[in-house]
């Protein structure tokens, strides 16, 4: 599988296939693609047994997703297939190893190789959970295989050794390698907490790994506009 990223503020990742070669995606996400690719939707746990079919599924509503997903097959050669972004943003692809897993927001999933599989991610601490505004459920990506995540507005990526930290504003992280810890810190000071702005807890995360931030929110843009929006009388 070849692939290139196009376009802003909306991108798509456009995926070059060989005969045979299949990706996976959430429902909606396709935007075109050739003739010869060929459609199914699945649930994911096809072929796993019983209960490990089940808790796949039980995966996928615990996260706020779709029980099925999409796979696309590129039959009788090669064959091109596009995923578009849900909201303004960027698209990252990260390529999964046995030994390379990454944390990422529920939203974050947009398409990827056969070999990737998503699984829910609690984080153990329940302040972290309540408080650290990515809420108590993120998906664990395991392969081998690359993926692509979706991120709103702009992503940056920061690099952190062993033990180095940033503080973020809630919801901020997007993606965070597993070698990182991720934890909630109160603003300090009453009038900081009441008047700043800034809300009463901030993120922090520790290194070792590397981490994908984003500038903007669903949840911040959605209420933002609703403050536009006229009252009801």
């Amino acid at each position: 599988m070849q692939y290139k990223i196009i376009g802003e503020p909306m991108p798509v990742v456009e995926c070059e296939l060989s005969a045979g070669e299949s990706m996976i995606t959430q429902r909606g996400a396709m935007t075109w693609m050739t003739p010869n690719m060929q459609m199914s939707t699945g649930t994911g746990a096809e072929g796993k047994g019983l209960m490990k079919g089940l808790g796949k599924m039980l995966s996928n509503a615990v996260m706020g997703e779709s029980i099925f997903k999409n796979t696309y097959t590129s039959q009788g050669g090669p064959g091109m297939i596009t995923f578009g972004t849900s909201f303004t943003g960027s698209i990252r692809a990260y390529d999964i190893r046995p030994d390379k897993s990454v944390i990422v927001q529920k939203t974050g999933f947009l398409a990827s190789e056969l070999g990737v599989e998503l699984s829910v991610h609690f984080n153990r601490k329940l302040g972290v959970g309540m408080l650290g505004g990515e809420g108590f459920i993120m998906q664990k990506i395991t392969g081998p295989g690359t993926v692509f995540l979706e991120i709103d507005g702009h992503c940056q990526e920061y690099d952190l050794a062993s033990g180095e930290k940033i503080v973020c504003d809630t919801g901020v992280l997007a993606i965070m390698d597993i070698t990182c810890q991720m934890d909630v810190q109160m603003v300090k000071g009453v009038k900081n907490m009441l008047f700043g702005g800034e809300g009463m807890f901030d993120t922090v995360i520790t290194g070792p790994g590397k981490v994908y931030l984003q500038t903007m929110t669903i949840p911040n843009i959605a209420g933002l506009i609703l403050s536009f929006l006229p009252k009801k009388k």
